[in-house]
């Protein structure tokens, strides 16, 4: 093995490092979220600690982006480590959900550099045509840890505590900003004249922001006729106009309006989303129901969503070396996206009574769904822009994503907490007969009812969550009718670096080498 090709591994490992703390933070918290909601009293809280990772990580996504393709990917990648590192350290000392959902938008504001930076750092080392099995592996690494958070957050919250689902990312976190402080060396970025986009930053926070609380509290904590929704909604609205009206005169825009008149970009920009969606909808609410519906305890209950993360890692690597050695990728995501409709149509199906396999079973469908398609959407976008846009085009078109992320586990969130509660008011008119309050009720506490009262709640969280994924099931098919579209463009073998002119007045030669080969 060539030393260029070592040192690319090396590289990339420490990359996958990186990503690995974004995704398991994401997944860590699903099957301990019952017992971390039940101990801190804050059940009406449960989905900001989801969402308020989610709602940060997203906002900072294009800010990543485009400020790493102005100077460079290495610092901001180092400080998104560093504030992943500082939220966890707050996660460690919190007191209360007040605490709790703050620690998790610090690390969300770092996990948003995590999951860009290190995607879009692949690009600049390794060529778009041999960029599958690279991003086939990045799918498979995000499926790692959604298996492996699940059940390592519910073997630490029956252990030595669910704080140690922060303290983890402490000793992760180092190794990660070693190794890409050692082994990542990039060409110097050109100096820019434009200015930073900070009017642009601002305004898509908010406009963010805005858009999450409509799904979080829209017919939940307010009526959609609310002021409060109708005032959010106009200030999306207002927002998007404004954000619209910077862009067009920043000279150097966090979203670039041009990207927009690429068909490839809009395409997977309207499927990407809509898959989020449904993805996100699914993983982070299942390990709850495992819980709380089929009396699987925390480690339990991630093993059962080993499944669905498994069919994804397998599916994500296979269709990453398909890609690699034919050039080919359109037909992936359009598949995936017919099978993921498939595999919620079937999970909604899922009763009280229908056995753990065939939920496994659904779910795993779901999983080959996934793993056919988010990863190649990535490599569409990188292979449709010159390099020097790779940093805002991937940043761009993972925000959309994460918007739809976040959307995911708001709206299912809102909707199951709804009905939950709904039906549980139906279920116990005049409280839970001195049995405690639903607000505090736990996994372990839900075991030892008596099942008088035990099997109407286990019925009611059955009700309230699975008939919800059939709602998803029309956003799948929307995005692989959308997939059809797009133009499968050559991907390309070399990457073009845009090389400072001092650069080239020392006499450097830029070249990529991959393999042993100069590119």
């Amino acid at each position: 093995m060539s030393t260029s090709k070592k040192s690319i591994l090396f590289l990339f490992g420490a990359l996958m490092l990186t990503m690995l703390l974004a995704s398991l933070s994401q997944m860590i918290f699903s099957s301990a979220l019952p017992t971390i909601v039940g101990e801190l009293n804050g059940v009406e809280h449960m989905t900001w600690v989801v969402t308020a990772y989610m709602l940060a990580s997203t906002v900072t996504m294009p800010i990543y982006g485009k400020v790493s393709d102005m100077y460079g990917r290495k610092p901001l990648l180092l400080i998104a480590i560093s504030l992943f590192v500082l939220g966890s350290i707050f996660g460690i000392v919190a007191q209360d959900m007040t605490m709790l959902i703050i620690s998790r938008v610090i690390q969300g504001v770092g996990g948003g550099g995590l999951m860009i930076l290190s995607q879009t750092a692949v690009a600049d080392v390794i060529p778009a045509r041999e960029r599958g099995k690279y991003t086939g592996i990045m799918g498979a690494v995000f499926a790692f840890s959604s298996v492996a958070g699940p059940l390592l957050g519910g073997w630490l919250t029956e252990g030595p505590g669910w704080r140690w689902a922060f303290i983890l990312n402490i000793p992760l976190g180092i190794m990660a900003f070693v190794g890409v402080w050692a082994l990542l060396h990039l060409p110097k970025k050109p100096k820019t004249h434009g200015k930073t986009d900070y009017a642009g930053m601002a305004v898509l926070t908010l406009v963010t922001a805005a858009i999450t609380l409509i799904a979080t509290w829209g017919g939940t904590t307010y009526e959609w006729a609310s002021a409060q929704i109708i005032g959010l909604i106009a200030a999306a609205i207002i927002g998007i106009l404004g954000f619209i009206a910077i862009e067009k005169r920043a000279a150097e825009p966090i979203i670039p309006l041009q990207f927009f008149k690429d068909k490839n970009f809009v395409l997977v920009t309207i499927a990407a989303p809509l898959i989020a969606i449904a993805m996100f909808g699914a993983m982070a609410y299942l390990p709850t129901y495992f819980q709380m519906a089929v009396g699987a305890s925390a480690s339990v209950a991630g093993l059962y969503m080993t499944p669905m993360m498994a069919a994804m890692l397998i599916t994500s690597i296979i269709a990453g070396a398909l890609v690699t050695k034919t050039g080919k990728y359109k037909a992936f995501p359009i598949i995936g996206s017919g099978v993921l409709a498939v595999g919620l149509a079937l999970l909604s199906t899922i009763t009280v009574d229908s056995p753990v396999y065939l939920i496994c079973l659904y779910i795993a469908t779901i999983g080959v769904g996934l793993g056919l398609s988010m990863q190649i959407l990535t490599l569409i976008v990188q292979n449709t822009f010159a390099h020097k846009y790779v940093g805002t085009a991937t940043a761009a078109n993972n925000y959309f994503r994460q918007v739809g992320s976040t959307l995911g586990s708001a709206i299912v969130g809102a909707l199951f907490a709804t009905r939950l509660s709904d039906l549980l008011a139906e279920k116990f008119p005049s409280g839970m007969g001195g049995q405690g309050s639903a607000q505090s009720l736990t996994p372990d506490l839900l075991r030892h009812l008596p099942d008088a009262i035990r099997l109407p709640i286990v019925e009611s969280y059955n009700g309230a969550l699975m008939p919800v994924f059939a709602y998803l099931v029309p956003l799948a098919v929307i995005a692989g009718i959308t997939l059809f579209f797009v133009r499968e463009k050559k991907l390309a073998e070399t990457i073009q670096h845009e090389i400072p002119a001092e650069a080239l007045a020392e006499g450097q030669v830029l070249t990529t080498e991959y393999d042993g080969k100069k590119r």
